[in-house]
């Protein structure tokens, strides 16, 4: 908001309204036709009011200055922060890419240095094995013996070599490469040559080839021969782990898998192994001894009944005329199927219903010796 904008505000606030200030006119215009004193009241009052104005617009500047003076200075303020910040950003910004031109010098002369450590390392690597095979050049035209005995110093530092090795990356291995096929790898210097030292030179490198190639076709030569003699090794040793797991009564294939044969706890003269299967035992470890309980009542209650039903049956004699055990709507039995009446043939009545009553009775017996089994199993 303005200056201008304020003190319009502050204006219209302290202005009367158009309306009322009409009314209050006529009514003092009618007074002041009647009255002098209310005359030099209102004009009192009015100046009064005039000088308080005055005053309030005096105080408003005083304090607009005040303000624009601390805005003035909040603003030069804000400009000199804003320079030195700059200035600060700007030494900052300097110091940083110092800081990175040194790391990345740094880094570059350490690479510099480990690429000259291992042109080192790869280049006394070279000549001791230039003059191991020397040696075994020497060894093989002299007959003698074809191994060397090795100190506990040099296979610790081997194996740790090794380990080194193994946990090289990628790239590392293809500088080593480098490095060492950068070394083996002579330059031919042939400028200055002659046509005849020319083709010496090519002689030379013709012989040096038909030697190499010589020397790889031995190599795979005894590789294959390694190869064959290792598998027949192995083979023998399957042969020899079969007979042994035979004589131990195990199965054949027991001792030639990748892990050890599992071990019986069970003796085979002092227990019975367990035959169940896993399924079984399982079953019965998760609380499945009622369902098994319950599968041998089924299939007894099912082997007893089949019993029942193919039971052979005897046709009762007639007593008065009427077969007993005859339903009143069931039809007469012919004449020639009559039987006569024997001792067989009247009690065996009374003799199913006795085997029924003792069939019952035993699986009552059962269901009872069941029940207190139960309850030994669950205090138990």
């Amino acid at each position: 908001m303005s200056d201008e904008e304020e003190y319009s505000e502050s204006e219209e606030e302290t202005q009367p309204e158009p309306e009322p200030q009409k009314k209050t006119e006529r009514r003092q215009s009618e007074k002041a036709d009647g009255d002098p004193e209310f005359v030099k009241r209102q004009e009192a009052k009015t100046s009064a009011l005039d000088e308080q104005l005055k005053e309030y617009i005096a105080e408003w500047r005083k304090q607009r200055a005040r303000e624009e003076e601390d805005l003035k200075r909040l603003k030069e303020k804000q400009a000199k922060r804003k320079v030195m910040r700059a200035e600060e950003e700007k030494r900052l910004a300097e110091k940083k890419k110092q800081e990175e031109e040194r790391r990345v010098r740094e880094v570059e002369e350490k690479k510099q240095r480990d690429i000259e450590e291992k042109r080192r390392r790869l280049e006394e690597a070279e000549k001791k094995r230039q003059a191991m095979m020397q040696a075994l050049k020497d060894q093989s035209k002299s007959k003698g013996p074809n191994f060397t005995i090795s100190k506990k110093q040099d296979t610790g530092i081997n194996m740790s070599s090794a380990q080194l090795e193994r946990n090289k990356t990628k790239e590392q291995l293809e500088e080593e490469k480098r490095i060492s096929l950068s070394i083996r790898i002579k330059p031919l210097n042939i400028d200055n040559l002659s046509l005849d030292k020319l083709k010496s030179k090519a002689l030379e490198l013709w012989d040096c080839i038909v030697k190499l190639e010589t020397e790889k076709y031995d190599l795979e030569e005894r590789q294959k021969r390694q190869d064959y003699d290792l598998k027949e090794l192995k083979e023998r040793q399957k042969q020899q782990l079969r007979h042994k797991a035979l004589k131990k009564g195990l199965d054949p294939e027991a001792l030639t898998g990748k892990y050890p044969p599992k071990i019986q706890v069970a003796s085979k003269y002092e227990r019975r192994v367990d035959t169940r299967s896993y399924d079984d035992k399982k079953k019965l470890f998760e609380g499945g001894w009622e369902t098994l309980t319950s599968e041998e009542l089924e299939k007894i209650w099912k082997c007893r009944s089949e019993q029942f039903t193919k039971r052979k049956h005897t046709k009762l004699p007639k007593w008065f005329g009427e077969r007993p055990g005859k339903k009143k709507d069931a039809p007469d039995s012919p004449e020639e199927e009559e039987v006569k009446p024997t001792d067989e043939d009247v009690e065996p009545v009374y003799v199913e219903e006795e085997v029924e009553e003792e069939v019952e009775e035993e699986e009552e017996e059962e269901e009872a010796e069941e029940e207190e089994e139960e309850e030994e199993e669950e205090e138990e």
